[in-house]
């Protein structure tokens, strides 16, 4: 074998250790195939790193699906419509009960403005960090791109709910107009508040002046635009939202028996949300329908 060979084969060899070494690159996704997407991460023993992945079946949810938030409703899909077509719009916090429809409007704006060229990329929240690396991957391209941050709270020193605060304020580095945030949460302010954080709160004449403390756990939240309130549903709401799924799986009459078990299913679940609503009918539809096929076979 020649001394050329020999060296080419070392070569090759050293290149493929190195290579272990270098990071994976990752193909740009198809921004056109796929609305909804999702950051992810990657991390072996030599290097770590992200990416932004597709979601091929995205929730189908439409606006008209969700009953009971009229207002919320009307006051986000405005800031959407302003945001797609390419005017000032804020970042949006969604805050309040559970189950009342927080996630699922931000799921129904994608599938409303897809067409107009809305993208969504769904961050978790111990992914936070990475936000600026994201916001780089999009910056300039034509779509209009909402980061969806689900149910987030923190503790104060988490990572994430500085990288948060810093990308909704701004830093030396502007973010692209063409990124907006929506993040939803159980609470307003997404820090727990302790008692302990009142003992340093100053009484000045008639004056009250909140602690350093607290001013910083509240900063976040300050930090939207646009603050949207979920309450928990009224029993006419609950049913109302009920019926509305039952029409959807073929049941198109309320009748006393199942207003009753409605009722009494929401009782057992501690909850009148949408959710509830939507789970009772879900229940409701399948027993009919496995009812109707036993009679069938029978």
């Amino acid at each position: 074998m020649s001394d050329f060979k020999k060296l080419s084969q070392r070569a090759n060899k050293l290149l493929d250790r190195l290579e272990k070494f270098l990071p994976h690159e990752q193909s740009e996704p198809d921004w056109q195939a796929a609305h909804a997407f999702r950051w992810r991460k990657y991390s072996n023993a030599y290097h770590t790193g992200g990416y932004i992945q597709a979601v091929h079946h995205p929730h189908p949810i439409t606006l008209d699906a969700l009953r009971g938030i009229d207002e919320q409703k009307q006051r986000i899909e405005q800031n959407t419509r302003q945001f797609v077509q390419g005017f000032s719009a804020n970042n949006v916090l969604l805050t309040g009960a559970r189950g009342t429809g927080k996630s699922s409007l931000i799921k129904a704006l994608l599938n409303q403005f897809a067409p107009d060229g809305l993208r969504l990329i769904e961050v978790e929240k111990h992914h936070l960090v990475d936000l600026h690396d994201i916001v780089e991957k999009i910056d300039q391209r034509p779509e209009r791109f909402i980061l969806f941050c689900d149910d987030l709270s923190f503790e104060s020193d988490e990572p994430g709910y500085k990288a948060l605060k810093v990308v909704l304020d701004g830093s030396i580095a502007t973010v692209s107009d063409n990124v907006l945030i929506y993040a939803t949460s159980n609470r307003r302010h997404m820090v727990p508040e302790l008692m302990r954080d009142n003992l340093d709160t100053k009484h000045i004449g008639e004056e009250i002046h909140p602690s350093e403390t607290v001013e910083e756990k509240i900063s976040l939240s300050e930090r939207f635009g646009l603050w949207l309130s979920f309450y928990p549903f009224d029993q006419d709401h609950y049913l109302e939202i009920a019926y509305y799924w039952l029409r959807r799986y073929g049941i198109h009459k309320m009748t006393p028996s199942i207003y009753a078990a409605a009722l009494q299913w929401a009782l057992l679940r501690g909850s009148r949300s949408g959710r509830v609503a939507w789970q009772f009918a879900r229940d409701w539809a399948g027993r009919q329908q496995s009812l109707k096929a036993s009679r069938n076979d029978s």
